[in-house]
């Protein structure tokens, strides 16, 4: 019993455990539904080169929704930052343009998120409406600075910064997903062990309660949208530079993604609660769904029905094994031990008795 109880307990400290369970199943699903395509790496590959984008963006949005917070702007950021990186490495024609390119994309990022964040913090804007505005906004921006044309950046592939970026590691394995990784095992140090997550966790919770604990709020929430624009920023590269094309509407694809990664990863959508592995193993369930349906053979009308179902039991798995009902789910389970083990030892007795 203490086995079994002490097996329980470490599996209740392993975060994104639920979320894991249903990324594995997938793929053992869409493995015996589609053994042609999910038993070879090619597929595999392909998802860690499509996937990180929207998983960047994801890991954002998940400080910003523990915080009780809500940021609509960042595809319209994607789509801006990656004008920004595309018009300086076209207008700029040297080996310097790359790399300026990519500062000013990642600064365009950070400006915008930082007046989203004086917009919701010293002005008081929900943060819903202030984000909702900014993403017409630098969204319409965009396609007025590049005259609503896509634009081919194609000299990016010989320059050293698309084998950093985009590159194949051993020939094989995109550059991005370990950008990505990198990136989500930094983040989970800042949430969970930074004085910055912790502050975030406390915004979630109830603001009042950060401010009598010594938490500048508003300095808080500036940074936390200046930072989510910053990774839009770089999500915007990596698109950018895999693609080597920017388009006006780049980005705009991934607002529900995102979201959906996070939901299903176990962020709390009240605050106050959030999930980095959660949301990583979250963004690679929503961004292989499309590709294993179709794999099966099944039809592409039924991906919408299937990333439904996939989505529900996420979130109710995740609620199931959530704190509280997962001690309950504990003791029924050690109940069931002691009903079964009672059940054994009275047959036993009974068996002795006729034996008798």
């Amino acid at each position: 019993m203490k086995r079994e109880r002490s097996i329980l307990l470490v599996l209740r400290r392993l975060e994104g455990l639920p979320i894991a369970l249903v990324l594995t199943t997938l793929y053992v699903a869409f493995a015996i539904t589609a053994p042609n395509v999910f038993t070879g790496y090619r597929i595999y590959m392909s998802f860690l080169q499509t996937v990180p984008p929207m998983l960047v963006l994801a890991l954002g949005l998940t400080f910003v929704i523990t915080a009780g917070e809500i940021d609509l702007s960042f595809s319209a950021v994607v789509a801006f930052s990656g004008f920004i990186f595309a018009w300086f490495f076209k207008t700029f024609d040297a080996s310097w343009a790359a790399w300026v390119g990519i500062l000013l994309a990642l600064a365009s990022g950070a400006l915008v998120g930082y007046i989203n964040g004086l917009l919701v913090a010293k002005i008081g804007v929900p943060s819903i409406m202030a984000t909702l505005a900014a993403q017409f906004f630098w969204s319409g921006l965009t396609v007025l600075l590049a005259g609503g044309l896509s634009w081919n950046i194609k000299g990016i592939q010989d320059d050293s910064i698309h084998a950093i970026f985009t590159g194949r590691l051993f020939g094989v394995v995109p550059a991005q997903a370990f950008w990505a990784l990198g990136l989500a095992i930094f983040l989970w140090f800042v949430l969970n062990r930074h004085r910055f997550g912790e502050a975030i966790m406390f915004l979630g919770d109830n603001p009042n309660v950060a401010r009598v604990v010594g938490i500048d709020v508003e300095k808080t929430k500036i940074q936390l949208f200046t930072m989510m624009g910053i990774l839009a920023g770089f999500s915007a590269l990596l698109l950018t530079i895999e693609m080597n094309t920017f388009w006006t509407t780049q980005g705009q694809g991934y607002l529900l993604l995102a979201l959906a990664a996070v939901f299903i990863g176990g962020t709390s959508i009240a605050g106050g609660e959030g999930s980095i592995v959660g949301t990583f193993f979250g963004a690679y369930i929503i961004g292989s769904l499309e590709a294993g349906v179709v794999a099966t053979g099944i039809g592409g009308y039924w991906t919408s029905l299937v990333s439904g179902l996939v989505m529900g039991a996420s979130v109710v798995l995740n609620i199931l094994l959530g704190e509280g009902r997962f001690l309950r789910l504990s003791k029924r389970i050690q109940s069931w031990g002691l009903v079964a083990r009672s059940k054994s030892t009275g047959r036993s007795l009974s068996q002795d008795n006729h034996g008798s």
